[in-house]
């Protein structure tokens, strides 16, 4: 947390800030390139992502947010997502990492209140200047059986494991892999280099079908296995077997042992 859906939600809030000139920038040194400072000035062209990264387009250069577990947005003084799971729910400004100013924002303190913060109270998120994506694998909401076969075959990893590596779809965290894994009735165990091609179809499925769902629902912690189904480790939602909580690849994966083959 967060994932790629958290990210898209603050690059719908960002896109506000589209057309503004941005007035000053304040960046924590310790989590950002020094270099983004120079974008004061610039205006705002567009704010687009790639995974869990998202990009602020300014005068041909893009500032790259990084949001780490407990990164977030505000926009305009107003949050988003008001408090990550993982993550505090409180909101002090020494936590801020990023405070960028914009001349001609929608409100006469624009000057004064920054028309985009990122908060990040562990500061395991960073800046980047024209961040380096090419390494990163397709975005979660144009994932295809083509694509995903592709950057499964010959893998000998869990899928689970797979499943969390940016370089194989980007965007997916622990959540949703939990979550489209149990759609789509794959065991996170699996080895993927052992998936029929029906069995990538079915996680496909889950991918286009259960994501959009969850964004518009609010982000990653509201899937079906949310992070309350996760704690207690109950009956499964679909069959009523309990749960299972196992660790794979050093990450917490919940699934149902029964349906989930």
């Amino acid at each position: 947390m967060p994932e790629g859906l958290e990210a898209e939600i603050w690059r719908r809030s960002i896109e506000e800030l589209v057309g503004r000139t941005i007035a000053d920038i304040w960046v924590d040194p310790r989590v950002s390139d020094p270099a983004v400072v120079a974008l004061a000035g610039q205006r705002i062209d567009a704010v687009v992502r790639h995974g869990k990264i998202v990009l602020v387009m300014v005068g041909g250069e893009a500032l790259g947010l990084h949001f780490g577990m407990t990164g977030r947005v505000i926009v305009d003084g107003a949050a988003p997502i008001e408090s990550l799971e993982y993550s505090s729910t409180r909101d002090r400004p020494e936590w801020d990492t990023l405070r960028l100013f914009t001349a001609a924002g929608s409100s006469a303190e624009s000057e004064i209140v920054p028309a985009l913060r990122v908060n990040d109270p562990r500061r395991l998120g960073r800046l980047s200047l024209d961040p380096d994506v090419s390494k990163l694998g397709v975005d979660i909401f144009e994932v295809s059986e083509v694509s995903l076969r592709a950057a499964l075959d010959g893998r000998r990893a869990a899928i689970k494991s797979l499943l969390l590596d940016q370089s194989v779809i980007a965007g997916l965290g622990n959540l949703c892999a939990d979550e489209v894994l149990w759609w789509a009735a794959i065991a996170p165990t699996r080895r993927a280099d052992g998936l029929l091609d029906s069995e990538i179809g079915d996680l496909v499925g889950a991918v286009r079908r259960r994501l959009p769902i969850m964004l518009g629902l609010g982000g990653s912690t509201m899937g079906t296995l949310d992070p309350d189904r996760r704690r207690a480790a109950g009956p499964c939602p679909r069959d009523g077997s309990p749960l299972e909580r196992s660790s794979i690849g050093g990450r917490t994966a919940v699934w149902c042992p029964d349906h989930q083959r």
